[in-house]
């Protein structure tokens, strides 16, 4: 088995874990320094700023845990070359607020240290993705333009 095969099955495993709720799994995969970085408007969306090792790892995704009930994702396209893998989901979580479901691609490049992740970078349609969050049209905000709600 080639390196390459063995880091994809091994993203495969840690978003399997992820998606059934199992963070301790996931982190297993993970080592103790990770670096984790979503490219993602912070002030909407907080959780989602710059994480480093397994503790703030595991906050974040505790976070998510709270405010979504469910998690699912599927991979279309998954690629690996030595130490890195690229991978393109289509992420889909249900919120626990009102069980709506907030649907997004998105795209994640682990790399791999000693066997393990070392590095996770996420790039999301973040647009898209408030959006869904906060229920509404956001480009009229963005635009400076006064929406009445009625």
């Amino acid at each position: 088995m080639t390196v390459e095969s063995l880091n994809r099955q091994r993203v495969l495993h840690l978003l399997d874990a992820f998606a059934r709720g199992d963070i301790e799994a996931a982190l297993a995969c993970c080592t103790d320094d990770v670096d984790f970085l979503t490219h993602a408007p912070i002030d909407v969306l907080p959780h989602l700023g710059p994480r480093h090792g397994k503790q703030e790892l595991r906050e974040l995704w505790r976070t998510v845990q709270t405010r979504y009930s469910e998690t699912r994702h599927e991979v279309p396209q998954l690629v690996a070359e030595g130490n890195t893998v690229a991978a393109y989901l289509r992420v889909f979580f249900r919120k626990r607020s009102n069980d709506r479901v907030v649907q997004f691609d998105m795209a994640v490049f682990y790399t791999f240290r000693g066997g393990q992740v070392a590095q996770i970078r996420e790039i999301i349609d973040s647009y898209d993705l408030v959006q869904q969050v906060l229920e509404r049209e956001i480009g009229p905000l963005i635009a400076g333009v006064r929406v009445d709600e009625g």
